[in-house]
């Protein structure tokens, strides 16, 4: 006892096993703190470090070597997908001049702030009272003007009958909520034409007996959404996104397929030149994605469809090999100004970026613990808006008053009014590039809120 650390665990009602650092009574876990300087690591900033050990730790990090190694392959490309913070010749083409009509001449200016929740919260309350319904009034006009038409396609197809009936390897993870969203978006894939069903999945030789002999999935987490593609439609040749590393991977499975070829490719999608990966070059593929959080839905649009800063020059290039796309978008909050795909579209809204940050705040209320799941949908939910009226403020009420006076069913109605706006854009971007594109929503809000489904085809693959 008298080696360990002395720092009492109440929960296993002993002290910690570790041994304690010279001259101290506890290990190197519970050491108090220093009060010196702690910054972020440069090369994985989820960890911090004092200022003056930074030298010899960055000489040492335990992510180094991983990041060389990325650094050396073909297919990384820094902020390739990044995007720019500020389009001046569209805002100059638009005649848009700071934050538009939406925000007083005598109000800060909100450019500076940052993108992490609390800044994006402090834009909305710095808002006066009159500003903030009128911003209000600007998403109820632009939703019923441009999300009217968002359709139910809750599809069951019989291609993912052995999944539906749980007829897979029980080591494989199943949660009916996660097999109902994937055999989702697989159905409106195949009902869309880009998926063809083999009728035998795995017994299927090649993959162009669906049409689509390789699959990228993006933010791939363990690779089930693919697992159950490979299972189900025979797909030969699969590559995995995901800069994060995770256990019980569906990985060791799409091993033992026959013939199947697996890569997975640990990197962030803004870095990802999809181009020059080697092994995927010369043939069609699928781009898919569930649940993309917030910027990566754009990222991955970017990384596939093309709109890049090279030398401050612009290019666009569609990758001709690109045969359709699937994408379940979540987490508008996150959303940034810079990696947004059609600022334009927004800018011809009336929507700068100061009014975006507030907008995507807004979307935090669609899914937040305080209503629970039994929301009525989106369209069935506007008499809740109308509702809002600013005589619940009182005169010296500010915008975080009138909010605390909204109802949680009109605080999410407004969240889900916003995520549906923020994803037309990435429609109509879409659309611009010459895909096929439709936005759904792909299963009830009772399974997922997060229920939307962005779904393109190439037109020049038939």
């Amino acid at each position: 006892m008298e080696t360990r650390c002395k720092f009492w665990l109440p929960k296993k009602k002993r002290f910690c096993a570790n041994v304690p650092l010279n001259d101290s009574l506890f290990c190197g876990n519970h050491t108090a703190r220093s009060d010196g300087e702690w910054i972020p690591c440069p090369i994985d900033p989820s960890h911090s470090v004092l200022s003056e050990n930074l030298e010899g730790h960055v000489r040492r990090c335990p992510l180094l070597k991983q990041v060389e190694s990325l650094t050396n392959q073909p297919f990384y490309q820094k902020g390739i997908n990044a995007g720019k913070e500020d389009d001046h010749d569209e805002i100059e083409s638009l005649g848009v001049d700071g934050p538009g009509d939406l925000a007083s001449s005598n109000e800060p200016e909100l450019g500076a702030l940052d993108i992490v929740s609390e800044m994006k919260r402090n834009a909305v309350y710095s808002m006066t009272v009159p500003n903030f319904y009128k911003l209000v009034e600007k998403i109820e006009s632009v939703h019923e003007s441009l999300c009217k038409d968002i359709r139910d396609s809750y599809k069951v197809t019989e291609a993912c009958g052995m999944w539906i009936k749980r007829e897979v390897d029980r080591k494989i993870p199943f949660q009916e909520k996660h097999v109902m969203q994937q055999v989702s978006i697989l159905g409106n894939l195949e009902d869309f034409g880009v998926l063809k069903n083999s009728e035998g999945g795995e017994r299927a030789d090649s993959g162009d007996g669906n049409g689509v002999p390789a699959v990228v999935e993006f933010g791939a987490g363990r690779g089930y959404l693919t697992q159950m593609l490979a299972d189900c439609y025979g797909i030969k040749k699969v590559f995995l996104v995901e800069r994060k590393s995770y256990k019980l991977k569906a990985d060791r499975s799409l091993r033992q397929k026959e013939r199947l070829i697996l890569q997975r490719l640990r990197i962030d999608i803004e870095d990802l030149n999809l181009n020059a990966v080697e092994s995927l070059r010369g043939g069609q593929y699928l781009a898919i994605g569930k649940h993309l959080c917030g910027p990566a839905t754009d990222l991955t649009l970017r990384c596939c469809l093309g709109e890049h800063l090279q030398s401050n020059i612009e290019w666009r290039s569609v990758n001709p090999n690109l045969r359709g796309l699937a994408i379940a978008t979540c987490c508008h909050h996150l959303c940034q100004w810079k990696h947004y795909i059609n600022k334009k579209y927004l800018l011809e809204l009336g929507i700068s970026k100061e009014v975006f940050h507030a907008i995507t705040w807004f979307t935090s209320w669609a899914v937040d613990a305080d209503h629970g799941a039994n929301l009525p949908d989106v369209t069935d939910c506007r008499p809740h808006l109308e509702s809002i009226e600013r005589k619940q403020c009182g005169i010296d009420d500010g915008v975080e008053d009138c909010v605390r006076n909204m109802k949680a069913v009109e605080r999410a109605v407004l969240g889900f009014m916003c995520k549906q706006i923020i994803d037309m854009g990435r429609l109509m971007w879409m659309k611009e590039r010459g895909l096929e594109a439709e936005f759904v929503k792909y299963v009830p809000s009772s399974v997922s809120p997060e229920n939307h489904l962005l779904i393109g085809r190439c037109t020049n693959h038939s």
